[in-house]
């Protein structure tokens, strides 16, 4: 009988996984220098892992999401730049998070000539609570402008300052919410493009040290 997956133990297998995985020979990703293809290939091993264990509905393109019920997104990253890119919504993520909990696979690669098996060493994974998934700059600017009695005003030039992508009617419209609503401090980086582009090394400090963000590895 499978157990029901939850978030708890989902980090715990992500544990286990990275442990597992890291520096087992992998044939197919010798040579592989496409991040996508490694994230891709470590991302359906999970999967695998975790289906032989529990009984969970997995993600797809059309959710958007890898673990829709749990609400949790899977994200694979190369040291070197730990980032990736996410589905643009709203300017409001930036602000209020982006919806969903992030769990972060963080590794290095290494090709073996002799064997021609690459091997990944992971180096970090953390988890990510929603709540903590707005942008780090924006939402202290914007509580730095609410604790010296900001107004709408302020709130909209500092939107258009920052280049958050809203018109004149968006941005008043958040001005408002931002001031019934001041937005929690968000951790990740995340930079304005057709898709949000998301950096890591913040969280990757900060795993361990600040409620909200788990450090697993």
């Amino acid at each position: 009988m499978k157990k029901a997956l939850t978030v708890k133990t989902l980090c715990t297998e992500a544990r286990i996984f990275a442990k597992n995985l890291s520096g087992i020979g992998i044939p197919e990703l010798y040579g592989v220098s496409d991040g996508k293809a490694v994230g891709t290939y470590v991302e359906h091993r999970f999967q695998e892992h975790l289906h032989k264990s529990y009984d969970y509905e997995e993600g797809n393109s059309a959710r958007g999401i890898d673990f829709p019920k749990l609400q949790v997104d899977m994200k694979v990253t190369l040291i070197k730049q730990p980032q990736s890119s996410c589905p643009f919504k709203s300017a409001r993520q930036k602000i209020y998070g982006l919806g969903y909990s992030l769990l972060i696979f963080v590794y290095e690669k290494e090709d073996n000539s002799k064997t021609n098996t690459a091997h990944l060493d992971f180096l970090h994974a953390v988890f990510v609570n929603k709540t903590k998934t707005a942008d780090y700059q924006t939402t202290m600017g914007l509580r730095d402008i609410l604790s010296r009695d900001g107004n709408t005003d302020d709130i909209i030039a500092y939107l258009m300052e920052r280049h958050l992508p809203v018109d004149d009617i968006q941005a008043s419209q958040l001005a408002e919410k931002i001031i019934k609503n001041p937005p929690e401090i968000g951790y990740l980086t995340i930079s304005n493009a057709l898709q949000w582009r998301l950096q890591y090394n913040r969280v990757i400090q900060k795993a361990g040290k600040i409620e909200g963000i788990k450090k697993i590895i």
